[in-house]
């Protein structure tokens, strides 16, 4: 049971009450899973006392996974409950008996009041692209180039061949250069050269991820020329790719690039839509909002360089050196607010929809996420925590609403894209848990086989 304890502004305090009954029911259930899991010598599997097992995983351990177990669960529900949109929460947990009511306070900070404009009168000008004869045929090409062979070839190198060479030098090697999608620096320098023929190329001054390369020259071997062949587009090359003819490849390809082009027009609206609708708000957004986002971000982004073994003071100190640091730090509070705003939209559009989840769909979400990721259910609420739990239950029910809202204005949700919806809100989720605690050618080869 949740009782709200005071609110002013966007600072809110809550309690709640979890019933003696529910206590010892997540007792037996830690209890039972450490009689499966634990393994205790002169024991047979589920038969060691508590005692024992108990002394095996060290004393406090129970109370802990008990005391995360009714958190997990009892924390999102009395958000939604309350129907409280939480940013920011610290749960204060009060001392855990078994056979006893467990209590724990929330304090914690709402979402600013936001207005909307009138986004029902939204007018949406994105579209799906046009399938032409054109697209489909230049999709074809690009097959043939993609599944075209190499022949030895007995004569000076030609713009579409494929060259190996070899660079001299003591860090030489050899490797095949493809002069059709090949700098035009190194085309220029071997079209007309022949097996055997040593060429100079003058590489141009460049940028190369952080570094800067002067221009040089390498030296190279010709050591072999291969000739392009493209296949006949013909039955047997439909047949070659998995097709039972060039008809079939050709309305299944059709069919595939329409399906994308679809998929691109519905993201198309959802972003327009999402624009317009940050546009046409109203909302003074507390700084330490964005703040915080901005933080979490940059800790994502340090997560991520620390594991390409890449530490992020190392990383500031190279911006800064290169007079990049404020463009980073400036882009990155960008970006924040970006996503506060589009965050806080979307929490108004579901409020003014009476958008919700039913536990049922909530429960089929959180197990789908747990059996994506090779977890069981209480393992991915684990991982997450009350608040990361909490948070992504919020992201689903803005999801929920932009497409109950696009549906209003006549636009439609493939399953791809859903299935791109539901990683924003994941994403989302895992945004939220760190603030507050925790081409073309490739349509034929999906086709293969059908």
């Amino acid at each position: 049971m949740a009782e709200l304890i005071s609110r002013e502004g966007n600072k809110v305090s809550f309690r709640v009450a979890v019933p003696a009954a529910e206590v010892n029911r997540a007792y037996d259930q830690v209890w039972a899973g450490l009689s499966r899991d634990v393994r205790v010598p002169g024991f047979r599997p589920g038969k060691a006392p508590r005692k024992v097992l108990e002394s095996r995983v060290g004393k406090g351990y129970v109370e802990n996974e008990v005391r995360d177990r009714l958190l997990q669960a009892h924390y999102p529900q009395a958000a939604r409950e309350l129907k409280l949109s939480l940013v920011d929460a610290r749960i204060e947990p009060e001392p855990l008996s078994s056979g006893q009511p467990f209590t724990f306070t929330v304090k914690g900070e709402t979402y600013p009041e936001v207005t909307l404009g009138d986004w029902r009168a939204a007018q949406l000008t994105a579209t799906a692209p046009e399938i032409t004869d054109e697209v489909l045929d230049r999709t074809l090409s690009d097959l043939q180039e993609r599944n075209a062979s190499f022949q030895t070839a007995e004569r000076p190198i030609e713009a579409t061949d494929q060259v190996t060479i070899e660079e001299l030098g003591e860090e030489g090697g050899s490797y095949p250069v493809y002069l059709d999608v090949a700098e035009p620096h190194v085309r220029d320098a071997l079209i007309g050269k022949n097996v055997g023929d040593e060429v100079e190329i003058t590489v141009p001054a460049h940028q190369h991820g952080d570094h800067e390369h002067p221009e040089h020259t390498v030296r190279v071997r010709v050591q072999g020329v291969q000739t392009k062949q493209l296949q006949e587009l013909n039955d047997e090359f439909a047949k070659s790719l998995n097709f039972e003819s060039l008809d079939r490849l050709r309305s299944d390809l059709r069919s595939e690039l329409e399906r994308r082009a679809r998929q691109e027009g519905d993201a198309a609206r959802r972003e327009e839509f999402v624009g317009q609708l940050v546009d046409g708000m109203q909302v003074e957004i507390p700084q330490a909002l964005i703040d915080r986002r901005r933080e979490s971000m940059l800790e994502e982004i340090q997560d991520d360089l620390g594991r390409q073994g890449v530490k992020w003071g190392e990383y500031e100190s190279f911006m800064r050196e290169q007079g990049k640091l404020e463009e980073f730090l400036a882009d990155l509070a960008k970006n924040a607010e970006s996503r506060v705003k589009r965050d806080l939209a979307l929490e108004r559009l579901a409020e003014d929809l009476g958008v919700q989840l039913s536990d049922a769909e909530f429960s089929g979400t959180m197990n789908a996420l747990a059996q994506a990721n090779g977890l069981t259910p209480q393992q991915l609420q684990s991982q997450l925590g009350p608040n990361g739990i909490n948070a992504y239950y919020v992201s689903l029910t803005r999801e929920k609403a932009l497409q109950q809202a696009l549906a209003g204005l006549g636009g439609q949700q493939t399953d791809t894209q859903q299935a791109g919806a539901e990683q924003d809100a994941s994403e989302q989720g895992n945004t939220e848990q760190e603030t507050s605690q925790p081409q073309a050618g490739e349509q034929a080869e999906e086709q293969r086989g059908e």
